[in-house]
C-alpha cells in the first residue's frame, strides 16, 4: 500500500513539475480572461521582435543588467490615422518590467485618496450647547436623580460625548521607496497589459476633437486615455481636441501618478516623457544619502 501511495504521489507531482515548464500559461483557469471578452482587433499587431527592420528610434539611456533585456515597443503617431509605426523604442526593464506588486498598488492607492481627505464634521460637546447653566431641581428630596445641567449628554438636547470633533485630516506619507515602486509597477503592469503606447509628439493636424477619437478608435487604444508629456506648454491642438472630452485627459510627467493610471484604460507616452520618467526613477535606485532630514528647499529629486 504505501509503495502505491508513492507512485501516484510521484506521478502527479512529476506531472504538475512538468506543467510548470510547458508552454501553457501558468494562470489558473479561474483568472484567464474569457475569449470573447478580448478584442482581436488588438492582437493584430504583436511587440517588435529584436530583429526589426523598422529603425530602433530611443535606446536606454542608463545601464540595463546583464541579466535583464530591454523591452521593445512601438513608436507611433498622431499626425495620422491609419500610419504604420515609425519605428522601435527600448525601454528600461527595471521602470517598465517590473514584478506586478498589487499589494504596493494598494498602498499607494489608499495614501493618495487619503492624504488628501479632510472630513468636517463636528460635534458640540456640553460646553458649547446653550442653556444648562443652572441645575434643574435640587440635590436632595425630589425623588428624582441627581443632575446639575439639562445638557449633559444623556439628556436630549444635550452635548455629545466623544462624537466626531472636526476639521480632521487623514494626511501620512508613505515612504519615498514605496511610491516610486508604485510607479514603477503602474507603468509595467500597463505595458504587460498593451495598454501603454509611445508617440513621437503630441502635435495634431487639426484641433478637431472628433479626428482624435477616430485616433483612438482606430489604433484600438480603449474607452479613456491619459496623454503625458514633459514640459509647461502643451501643444495647442491638443488642448483644443481634448478641452471636452472627459475620456481624454491632459498630464505632465511631473505630475503621473498612480491613481491616474488606474484611473485611465490606456497611457500614451511621449519619447521625451520616457527619457524622463526613466531618469528620475532609476535615480532611487542608486541613490545612497536619505532624504530625511528634511532641507530647505526640500527637493526630492536632483
Amino acid at each position: 500500500m504505501l509503495r502505491i501511495c508513492l507512485v501516484v504521489c510521484g506521478r502527479g507531482a512529476s506531472k504538475r513539475f512538468a506543467s510548470s515548464f510547458s508552454s501553457e500559461s501558468a494562470l489558473p483557469s479561474n483568472l484567464l480572461l474569457p475569449t470573447n471578452l478580448v478584442d482581436p482587433a488588438r492582437l493584430k499587431r504583436p511587440p517588435p521582435l529584436p530583429d526589426c527592420s523598422l529603425p530602433v528610434l530611443r535606446t536606454c539611456d542608463a545601464v540595463v543588467p546583464a541579466h535583464l533585456t530591454p523591452v521593445h515597443t512601438w513608436v507611433e503617431t498622431l499626425e495620422k490615422q491609419d500610419s504604420e509605426p515609425l519605428g522601435v523604442a527600448h525601454l528600461h526593464p527595471d521602470v517598465f518590467a517590473v514584478a506586478p506588486r498589487l499589494d504596493i498598488l494598494h498602498m499607494v492607492e489608499r495614501w493618495q485618496r487619503a492624504y488628501k481627505r479632510i472630513s468636517h464634521a463636528h460635534t458640540k460637546v456640553r460646553s458649547e450647547v446653550s442653556g444648562g447653566g443652572k441645575k434643574p431641581w435640587r440635590q436632595k428630596g425630589s425623588g428624582r436623580a441627581r443632575h446639575g445641567s439639562i445638557r449633559s449628554p444623556i439628556w436630549r438636547g444635550g452635548g455629545v460625548s466623544h462624537g466626531p470633533r472636526g476639521p480632521t485630516s487623514y494626511y501620512y506619507m508613505l515612504p519615498m521607496k514605496v511610491r516610486v515602486q508604485g510607479l514603477k509597477t503602474a507603468l509595467s503592469s500597463k505595458m504587460a497589459q498593451d495598454y501603454l503606447h509611445i508617440v513621437d509628439s503630441l502635435n495634431l493636424p487639426t484641433p478637431d476633437p472628433q479626428y482624435l477619437l477616430d485616433l483612438i478608435k482606430q489604433k484600438h487604444w480603449g474607452e479613456s486615455v491619459l496623454i503625458v508629456d514633459v514640459g509647461e506648454e502643451f501643444p495647442e491642438n491638443i488642448l483644443q481636441a481634448t478641452a471636452n472630452l472627459k475620456t481624454v485627459n491632459i498630464i505632465p510627467a511631473i505630475g503621473l501618478n498612480v491613481h491616474s493610471m488606474l484611473k485611465h484604460e490606456a497611457i500614451v507616452l511621449t519619447l521625451q516623457t520616457i527619457k524622463f520618467l526613466e531618469d528620475k526613477l532609476l535615480w532611487h535606485n542608486q541613490r545612497y544619502t536619505p532624504l530625511y532630514p528634511y532641507k530647505l528647499p526640500y527637493s526630492d529629486f536632483p
